[in-house]
């Protein structure tokens, strides 16, 4: 879906962003992390066209980003941090102006404002200036009009900043609902969203990108190990000595400790080189274990992001 080779941004002499590469596929939601002037907002305008990077190239769908704009326009919906709304416009009036702007015909255009808004829920603001909407509305209206063309890539900047927390929930119940039908970029410097919406984090710091992948995958980067968390039903063949030298004896496993031992839970803390979950559960299964829990363990967003700055600014 999206390839950055080398790509940087100068503004007279300051460096804004990279050289920066990397790879985004199809499907789900990628979050940008970073604090305020990381770069986030200069990268997602270069990937939407509105702003040329300095070197490097950018693809999107296979389309180079500067030879042919037009053509990555019509792939890509854009909510900037400030929604560009036309004040004077109703929403449906501003709807169906974007529909035509972004190439909708004028026979399918009111069908497709009508959808919008029932996924978006404004369709009881059908009707209202723009003007008189709440910040919350005005998220939803520039929500609706990056997607009104049925684009394959969403780029939403900063879309919860100024929101109460009610606002914050329902958007971020929009957001899980959308990145099933869309690719999804969303840039944050409020840990807990990217935490609650994104499947993968990029994290940007002075321009640089300095870790990407889950929580999970940076966590164990950081730590140079993976902490697994094994839960096994308690049977009357199950002993805790027995399970743990089991455990100990497998493959990349670097340590074995006991957490639980509660009927019917028996809980172990693993530390392994690499991800053995697989490898692991079809060993216990084979040796007749009922395995209830096997899933990675990392230290929350916060902690992570801290940790990486910490690293990157010592």
């Amino acid at each position: 879906m999206i390839r950055l080779t080398e790509v940087s941004k100068y503004f007279g002499e300051k460096r804004a962003l990279g050289p920066i590469s990397f790879e985004i596929s199809p499907g789900g939601a990628v979050g940008f992390l970073g604090l305020n002037g990381a770069g986030k907002t200069t990268l997602l305008r270069i990937l939407t066209t509105d702003l040329r990077s300095s070197t490097g190239e950018v693809e999107i769908g296979g389309i180079n980003v500067v030879t042919s704009p037009h053509e990555v326009r019509k792939r890509v919906g854009y909510l900037p941090e400030t929604p560009p709304l036309y004040r004077d416009m109703t929403v449906g009036e501003y709807l169906k102006f974007v529909g035509r702007i972004k190439g909708l015909s004028p026979d399918s255009v009111s069908d497709r404002v009508r959808e919008v808004e029932e996924y978006t829920q404004l369709t009881d603001v059908h009707w209202e200036f723009t003007r008189n909407l709440s910040h919350g509305y005005r998220q939803r209206v520039g929500i609706a009009q990056a997607m009104i063309h049925q684009p394959e890539l969403l780029i939403l900047d900063e879309p919860t900043k100024g929101l109460d927390p009610v606002q914050v929930l329902e958007l971020r119940a929009l957001i899980i609902r959308l990145k099933e039908e869309h690719t999804i970029l969303v840039s944050s410097h409020v840990l807990s969203e990217i935490s609650q919406t994104c499947d993968r984090v990029f994290v940007l710091n002075a321009g640089e990108l300095i870790a990407s992948g889950t929580e999970e995958e940076i966590s164990a980067n950081l730590a140079g190990t993976y902490r697994i968390m094994l839960g096994v039903r308690i049977t009357a063949d199950t002993q805790a000595a027995g399970l743990t030298h089991f455990v100990r004896r497998l493959p990349d496993i670097t340590s074995v400790e006991l957490i639980q031992h509660d009927d019917p839970l028996l809980t172990l803390s693993i530390q392994s080189t690499t991800d053995c979950r697989a490898h692991l559960n079809r060993s216990l299964v084979k040796a007749g274990h009922d395995v209830v829990r096997l899933e990675l363990d990392s230290n929350d967003l916060e902690s992570l992001f801290v940790e990486l700055l910490g690293h990157k600014v010592n």
